[in-house]
């Protein structure tokens, strides 16, 4: 769908905000982690190559930003967006519907662009926002207040159903984790309960994603990832409604990037606390409720400094070009997702195999990470020169 969207009217520190986290999920063509393995005693390309990773469990790498960035700006855009609907009726929650299922079904579609049938998965981020959109939608009607008591009640009864779900006994077959008893990541305890594919949201899987047809029977997902963890990331996009309200507030600017320290500051010492006592882990691969607190505050930090920097002070020619990539956000995943092999093999046609082999291997996937990048924004910028934003 083609949508014209005046400049003026929007956020520009939320577009280069999304254009931030969007461009880091495109930068995994750089693979940072092969330059690191080719350049073993380089402490520099260690660090970039860890936080171009995310973490084995517990934790938190830059690239675990990613997906609770750009969903916690789902919810700082919502109010502006119904700013002008008045009051839920049918009519605006059958949209919601219908976006929420476009997004639901993209997702599914990325995650089988390389499989043989359809791969009924829910993790990818499209289909995790797709699931919660619609009950996103509908608070986003009611006051400030009620969102909070329903991301309250929505987080800890996600904890409660964790808590409640039974360890795995003596004779657990661990066969069936993608793990073993004594992975060095498996926490201890009661924070065991979190455990990777040990849990009740892996047991979720194990009955619902059978249901599907597939080639084979679902077992487990590799990484952990789990379809329930749609219920605490509507939690995320909940903190991002609050961000929204106090964006949309009469408030003076320098009042709301306070609000915004405020709430970061308090979410982040709040997670640490709970996870310290043992209450909940911080694990991003099962969105933990703890893991909504972490990451929320985190958000709230980089939309504090955005807001400061480009909203409030005016710094925005440096940022054009993230702002070009938050713009089209959603052509920007897709694309990411669907043309970069096909970049990288006609630059290779064209150019010769040895093209990216620019002072030897140890650069090569740099190199080419470098190219399809420049193509991929070359696309976005003219779809931003003909006024064409995608959206859903």
């Amino acid at each position: 769908m083609e949508n014209t969207i005046p400049l003026k009217v929007r956020l520009k520190s939320a577009d280069v905000y999304r254009g931030l986290v969007m461009f880091l999920m495109m930068a995994e063509v750089w693979d940072l982690q092969k330059v690191s393995e080719n350049l073993p005693e380089s402490g520099f390309w260690s660090f970039l190559a860890w936080h171009q990773s995310h973490v084995a469990w517990v934790g938190c790498s830059l690239h675990d930003m990613i997906q609770p960035s750009f969903t916690f700006l789902v919810g700082v855009v919502l109010p502006y967006s119904i700013a002008n609907q008045g009051k839920i009726n049918k009519i605006n929650i059958g949209r919601a519907i219908k976006r929420s299922l476009i997004l639901i079904l993209l997702g599914v579609f990325l995650r089988s662009t390389h499989a043989e049938i359809t791969n009924w998965t829910f993790e990818d981020t499209l289909s995790q926002i797709g699931l919660g959109y619609t009950f996103l939608y509908i608070l986003a009607f009611y006051s400030p207040k009620i969102q909070l008591i329903a991301t309250a009640l929505i987080l800890l009864l996600y904890w409660l159903a964790f808590a409640l779900y039974p360890l795995p006994g003596p004779g657990f077959d661990y066969s069936l984790t993608a793990t073993t008893q004594n992975w060095e990541h498996n926490l201890t305890g009661f924070m065991a309960h979190w455990n990777k594919n040990t849990n009740l949201a892996w047991a979720f899987d194990h009955w619902f994603l059978n249901l599907f047809p597939r080639g084979n029977i679902f077992i487990n997902n590799g990484g952990g990832y789990a379809t329930l963890s749609f219920i605490p990331t509507l939690g995320t996009m909940l903190l991002g409604l609050q961000a929204g309200h106090i964006l949309k507030s009469k408030m003076a600017d320098k009042e709301k990037i306070k609000m915004f320290l405020i709430w970061a500051i308090s979410l982040i010492v709040s997670a640490l606390i709970i996870h310290l006592t043992g209450i909940c882990p911080i694990v991003k691969r099962i969105w933990t409720p703890n893991w909504v607190l972490f990451s929320g505050g985190i958000c709230f930090l980089f939309l504090a400094f955005f807001y400061w920097l480009v909203d409030y002070r005016q710094v925005q020619k440096p940022f054009n070009w993230l702002k070009i990539i938050g713009m089209n956000s959603i052509a920007a995943y897709v694309l990411a997702h669907l043309i970069t092999g096909f970049i990288e093999s006609s630059f290779k046609i064209h150019f010769g195999e040895n093209i990216f082999e620019i002072g030897g291997k140890n650069f090569e996937t740099l190199w080419s990470g470098s190219a399809i990048l420049g193509v991929l924004w070359l696309i976005l910028y003219w779809l931003y020169k003909k006024n064409l934003f995608i959206r859903v």
